[in-house]
C-alpha cells in the first residue's frame, strides 16, 4: 500500500519561503514519477512540478519556474518542493502524487496515489 504524507505547510508572509516534504512508503519508486499539485478554494487542482524518481528529470508550470524547485532524496524516499518568493496567489492546499511510468504528466487524473495535502497560506 503506497502512502504519501506531506508536511511543511504553514503561514508565511509574501516574499517568504517554505519547503514542503512528502514522505513516500509502501514500495520502491524506481519506476515512478512524483509530483506536486495544488488546489485553491473554488479552483481546480493544478499541476505545480514533477520529477522522475530515477534520473531526476523535472517539469514545472512556467509561472513557477525560478521560484519553485522540486527534488527528491532517494535514500529517504522523500519528495521536496522548495518555494521561494511566495505570493498571496500561491495560497492553496498542496498535494503530492505518484504514478508509475516515465512521463511527468501534468494531468491530475493520471496520478494514482495522493497524499492528504498540506495547507500553505501566504499573507500580503
Amino acid at each position: 500500500q503506497v502512502q504519501l504524507v506531506e508536511s511543511g505547510g504553514g503561514l508565511v508572509q509574501a516574499g517568504g519561503s517554505l519547503r514542503l516534504s512528502c514522505a513516500a512508503s509502501g514500495r520502491t519508486f524506481t519506476d515512478y514519477v512524483v509530483a506536486w499539485f495544488r488546489q485553491a478554494p473554488g479552483k481546480a487542482r493544478e499541476f505545480v512540478a514533477g520529477i522522475r524518481w530515477i534520473g531526476g528529470g523535472t517539469r514545472y508550470v512556467d509561472s513557477m519556474k525560478g521560484r519553485f524547485t522540486v527534488s527528491r532524496d532517494n535514500a529517504k524516499n522523500t519528495l521536496y518542493l522548495q518555494m521561494n518568493s511566495l505570493k498571496p496567489e500561491d495560497t492553496a492546499v498542496y498535494y503530492c502524487a505518484a504514478r508509475s511510468g516515465a512521463i511527468v504528466d501534468a494531468t491530475a487524473s493520471q496520478y494514482v496515489y495522493w497524499g492528504q495535502g498540506t495547507q500553505v497560506t501566504v499573507s500580503s
